[in-house]
């Protein structure tokens, strides 16, 4: 009994220690809520606006947020759930925790900007942000962003073969900065080749501009060996551990061929990863073949491109820590892939470039933003095995034998 209590007063003592500190931290508050923020839930932007451009103005709303509204409501029941907060004092709302965020990842307006706009605290505003980019990543990345299985991969390749006459490839890939400001004790771990703080997006996409795989956050500082090979995707693929589908035979011939992904001259010259031939005034079969590589590579082009003009927060600096710079960029990707999914004109054909036999048509994401995200430079030290030039002279000759 004595020391049941002992026990009670101890925890009596560490109750009245917990109030006492509370008391300090709001006694120094000037106030609770700003004389400016208390009608939010009568004339701040989502208490003023929501619901009339959702009833009334579907165009606007879509402006707004880059979704209908028969998309946002799929979106919000699929994480209301999250969103949901139980407070002693009227909590915000799901929708405009979804709708705020939205409205920040479309147009990139600063955080001050949106907190006087919702009337709400900035520090409230940046919490919001940060939650609801975690949980778009965690509710949905497994089902819109998962890592294709082997029918799929075959279906993919079927794709590329069939839109840009690219057999047995995969997918296009690509890295960016996603530049950001300079993150406190840091040194030189994100200070990229340009003379700015980043982290990198590495990403591939499907024929149709889908992304199938991202790997986010590494340094900008890194590069060689560094991004394709420490991300996740770029170990898998290059240590065969990817689940690809095993060698086909290439279109129309008995000639069997393993299947890869395009990138740039940035990336290395793999059995796995084809890049276009080096050098200029090539002779005109590695000419050709440079041009129909590119047609399948510019697909992850036109993706970023697509994904800027969306979700133009990624066109200036995050002022923000590199994690929750991570979270930011990983919401946008699920959000290109879900709002692709459901909605067409999320990306209509004249959004992307076309192709007029050799002649580019530049698609309209390009007069919207006119420099997405900058490439990342060298992924990988460049060093082919004999292997992997066998491979591309192979694929060029059956190029050159198949014209389109």
């Amino acid at each position: 009994m004595f020391f049941d209590e002992i026990l009670d007063l101890l925890l009596i003592v560490l109750l009245m220690h917990e109030a006492l500190e509370c008391l300090k931290r709001s006694s120094r508050r000037r106030f609770w809520v700003r004389r400016l923020y208390q009608d939010r839930d009568t004339t701040g932007l989502f208490a003023s606006s929501f619901e009339e451009m959702y009833e009334n103005d579907p165009e606007q709303f879509k402006n707004s947020v880059r979704l209908t509204p028969n998309v946002f409501d799929l979106l919000h029941e699929l994480l209301k759930e999250r969103l949901t907060k139980i407070s002693n004092r009227p909590p915000i709302l799901s929708k405009c925790r979804l709708f705020l965020t939205l409205t920040y990842l479309a147009h990139g307006d600063s955080k001050q900007t949106l907190a006087t706009a919702f009337k709400m605290g900035r520090s409230t505003v940046v919490t919001i942000i940060s939650e609801v980019c975690e949980a778009i990543w965690q509710e949905l990345g497994g089902i819109y962003l998962s890592v294709p299985q082997k029918h799929e991969w075959k279906r993919i390749a079927s794709d590329f073969n069939t839109m840009w006459t690219f057999p047995n490839c995969i997918g296009a890939v690509d890295g960016k900065h996603i530049t950001i400001s300079c993150p406190p004790n840091s040194g030189s771990l994100f200070y990229n080749y340009k003379g700015s703080y980043s982290i990198v997006l590495l990403a591939t996409c499907d024929a149709n501009y889908t992304f199938t795989t991202v790997d986010i956050g590494a340094y900008g500082s890194q590069s060689d060996g560094g991004v394709l090979w420490h991300s996740g995707f770029g170990q898998r693929l290059l240590s065969g551990n990817l689940d690809l589908p095993e060698d086909d035979f290439l279109p129309g011939t008995c000639i069997k061929f393993p299947y890869f992904v395009v990138g740039d001259a940035a990336f290395p010259l793999k059995n796995c990863i084809l890049r276009p031939y080096p050098g200029s005034h090539l002779p005109p079969d590695r000419e050709i073949f440079n041009k129909r590589l590119s047609r399948a590579r510019r697909v992850i082009e036109n993706a970023f491109g697509i994904l800027c003009a969306r979700w133009r927060v990624l066109i200036s600096p995050l002022f923000m820590h590199p994690k929750t710079a991570e979270k930011v960029v990983k919401a946008t990707v699920i959000l290109h892939n879900f709002v692709k999914f459901y909605d067409g004109s999320f990306c209509p054909p004249d959004f992307v470039d076309q192709y007029n036999g050799e002649e580019i048509i530049n698609g309209l994401w390009r007069k919207e933003v006119s420099m997405p995200l900058r490439n990342h430079g060298r992924m990988t030290c460049n060093n082919a095995t004999r292997s992997a030039f066998a491979l591309r002279d192979q694929l060029k000759d059956y190029i050159m034998s198949h014209p389109i």
